[in-house]
Formats: C-alpha cells, sequence, structure tokens
C-alpha cells in the first residue's frame, strides 16, 4: 500500500509471502509517473529490509527487485524510498512499504472443482451431489525450496471417510447434501547437508489446511407452467418450478427468438424456494420466446418457451370456427341447386310414337298431329300437318318392323 508519494510520482511495492522460513521471498517496486510533463531523470531505490537477509538485489530505471530469506516465523516490513540518483540528501520523491509474512511451515491452499463434461469447473467452496468432486492443494514455493522434497498426504473428508496420497489431490463423491469441512495434513521430506556437522540429514516440514465443502442438490429441470398463447396488451402469467437446492439464481428474458443467456443481460432475481411466478404484458403480434437460465452455485441450467402473441379480439378458434360456416354453407348451396335442377327436370315429360314404316305414311301427319297436341301446350309451336308429313317423307325408310319408344 503506498505510504507516501508527491503530486508527480507513485510507487507500487509488492512480495510473494507468505513464505516458509529457509525460503526465498521476492519484493518488487514500481516507480510510475503521474504527470507526463515530469522530466525522466535516474532514480536511486533505498531499502530497509532487516531483519531479513538480502540475497540478491537488481534496479533498472523505474523497478528494483530484492530477494530475501528469514530463519525465524514472523511478520517482517520492508519499506522502499526513491530519490534522485545524484541527490542522496534530497528530499525523496515517492515512498511505500510492504509486509513479508513467513513461517515455519508448509505454505498452500485448498481448492475444489467438480467434473463436469471432462473439465473441472470451480464452484468457489461448492460441490454438487452426485458429482465427482477433485480436491487438489497447491504448494506455495516460488523459490522452489522444497524441489528435493518428497510430499504424503492425509485427507480426512469430516464424514467418517480418510485417504492417504501421494498424490496433491483426490477425487470424492458424495450423495448426501450438507455442509462438510476437510482437513489436510502435509508432510513433506528432503535431505540435505547440515550447517554444524557437515553431514546429510534429513529435514522435515508439515502443514495443516481446512476449506468448507459445502455439497448442493443440482438444478436438475426447470417446468414452465402457462399458455404459450395470449393476445396484444393481455397479462400473461407464467409459473416457474425448478428443482434444485437453493438459494437460485434466476434470469428470464423475453425476445423474439430464444438465445442463451449469458452475463446479466436479463430480469436477474435470487429465490430461496422452487416456485418463482412472472407475468408480462406484450404490445405487439408475433412469436416470442421466454428464456430462462438458473443457478445455484454448483449447476447451471437453461430452457426456453415459445410464445404466440395474437393480435387484439382474434383467437385461432375464431379462424376455424369461420372456415367450418364457410364450407357449410357453400356444401349445402351446392346440394341445394343440384336438388333444384333434378327435380325441373323431371317435371317435364315427353312422349314420341315414330313410325317410320311406309304403311303408316299417309295417316302420320293426322295422329302424329292430334298425339302431339294431346301432350304439349296447344298455343306453343304448334305445327302444320302439310309439314310433318314431309318431314317424315325425308326420314329413311325402316327395314324393321316399326317399334313404338316412349321417353319419360
Amino acid at each position: 500500500f503506498l505510504l507516501m508519494s508527491t503530486e508527480e510520482y507513485g510507487l507500487e511495492i509488492t512480495n510473494n509471502g507468505p513464505i516458509t522460513t529457509g525460503a526465498q521471498a521476492t519484493v518488487h517496486a514500481s516507480l510510475s509517473m503521474k504527470n507526463d510533463s515530469v522530466t525522466s531523470n535516474l532514480y536511486h531505490f533505498n531499502w530497509i529490509y532487516a531483519p531479513l537477509i538480502l540475497i540478491e538485489k537488481s534496479e533498472r530505471r523505474f523497478n528494483s527487485v530484492i530477494n530475501v530469506t528469514g530463519e525465524f516465523p514472523g511478520t517482517f516490513p520492508v519499506s522502499v524510498w526513491v530519490t534522485h540518483r545524484n541527490c542522496w540528501l534530497c528530499r525523496p520523491v515517492a515512498r511505500n512499504v510492504t509486509v513479508l509474512q513467513i513461517t515455519e511451515f508448509i505454505t498452500g491452499n485448498l481448492t475444489i472443482a467438480q467434473i463436469e463434461d471432462s473439465r473441472f469447473i470451480t464452484h468457489g467452496s461448492s460441490s454438487s451431489t452426485g458429482a465427482v468432486t477433485r480436491i487438489s492443494f497447491c504448494l506455495h514455493d516460488p523459490s522452489n525450496y522444497f524441489k528435493s522434497a518428497s510430499f504424503v498426504y492425509n485427507w480426512d473428508f469430516g464424514d467418517g471417510v480418510y485417504q492417504i496420497t501421494k498424490e496433491p489431490f483426490v477425487y470424492y463423491n458424495c450423495s448426501t447434501m450438507g455442509n462438510r469441512t476437510v482437513h489436510l495434513k502435509v508432510i513433506a521430506e528432503w535431505q540435505q547437508i547440515g550447517s554444524i556437522i557437515h553431514e546429510r540429514e534429513t529435514v522435515q516440514k508439515t502443514g495443516d489446511f481446512t476449506t468448507a465443502l459445502e455439497l448442493l442438490d443440482a438444478v436438475k429441470s426447470i417446468n414452465v407452467v402457462g399458455s404459450r398463447e395470449t393476445h396484444v396488451m393481455e397479462n400473461l402469467s407464467l409459473s416457474l418450478h425448478i428443482n434444485g437446492t437453493p438459494p437460485l439464481a434466476l434470469c428470464w428474458l423475453i425476445k423474439s427468438e430464444c438465445i442463451p443467456l449469458e452475463g446479466e443481460k436479463c430480469h436477474l432475481v435470487v429465490i430461496n424456494g422452487s416456485c418463482y411466478n412472472l407475468s408480462h404484458t406484450f404490445s405487439d403480434a408475433g412469436r416470442y420466446c421466454l428464456s430462462v437460465r438458473v443457478e445455484n452455485g454448483v449447476t447451471m441450467l437453461q430452457t426456453y418457451h415459445e410464445i404466440k402473441v395474437w393480435p387484439t379480439g382474434i383467437h385461432p378458434a375464431f379462424f376455424v370456427l369461420l372456415c367450418i360456416t364457410l364450407v357449410s354453407v357453400t356444401l349445402g348451396l351446392v346440394l341445394y341447386t343440384t336438388f333444384r335442377s333434378n327435380t325441373q327436370q323431371k317435371d317435364l315429360v315427353e312422349v314420341a310414337d315414330f313410325d317410320f314404316s311406309p304403311l303408316s305414311d299417309k295417316n302420320l301427319s293426322s295422329h302424329s298431329e292430334s298425339r302431339y297436341g294431346q301432350i304439349c301446350c296447344r298455343s306453343c309451336f304448334l305445327r302444320s300437318s302439310q309439314e310433318a308429313a314431309r318431314e317424315s317423307h325425308e326420314l329413311l325408310h325402316s327395314f324393321y318392323k316399326p317399334v313404338k319408344m316412349y321417353t319419360v
């Protein structure tokens, strides 16, 4: 953190601790100029690191790095101030300090990852029940102090299960929800030459680590209950039923197409139950899609619900009823017209008696005239007997016996 700086300069200082006793830590200082109008000069970095032991120091134009070590555990401040190189007694242009932590134990941390689709997904200290969880130990050794050491890892999962491995990770699977505390004891051994009798001796360091493991039930399903059709300016109510362990982060969005929800470009709510009710009013007709994403820290699930919005006062049943009515009327009209035409044709009956034999030519005109007048209307197109006789003589003479035919 920054203790002192002028309006023209800033000084940042960092270290890569904590470290174990005997290992080396690196402290880095960087000078920056806040005003571009400041003339660049050569600067000198002045360090104060006692009681730590300096291993190495390097310095560039605006940066300086030192490597230090400590034989005793504790918290040690390391400070630096910067002056112009040719002015040792001038006021420092910037000053800062950092705190280095040294311990006699092994340093590191535990991480929890869940295996999903052959990938390791980290959800903090949470994992889902029934899924394979990988618990790993990450050794913090920036100076390779333990490069020749062999490690043994003793695992306690907090449910009566213990395991000893030579690898810094273990796979764990539990089907019961709840909170657990995982304990790990790390033992490192290596040989080195003693500083007093100069003989090889076995050195051992240990470290104890714990982490919380929260087993949650995965989000297994999202059921959208409600209508898929509505009208413009009508309130559509939907109910979301979620199968998963709360608290649940629910994100929903209604657009003209179904899209995967990423980030926070949606309506985000946090629910502590398994049901959520939402309502929406559409201002335009068309097809829409409700996109829903639910996650509970260990798993994430998405689903979609299509919605059809009709104009005001128009419903699909109206079109079906209209089509049925139109077809019925058309069919009835066709049947009525056909039946009426057949009835009129049956009312008109004409009986014709033709005798094409030569013997009947003399009395054909009088006979046909009297018979035709009996059937047809006497006032409609009566022919004279001469014309009828002339027409009958023009017909071909029959070679067969006369036959009387009647047509009804």
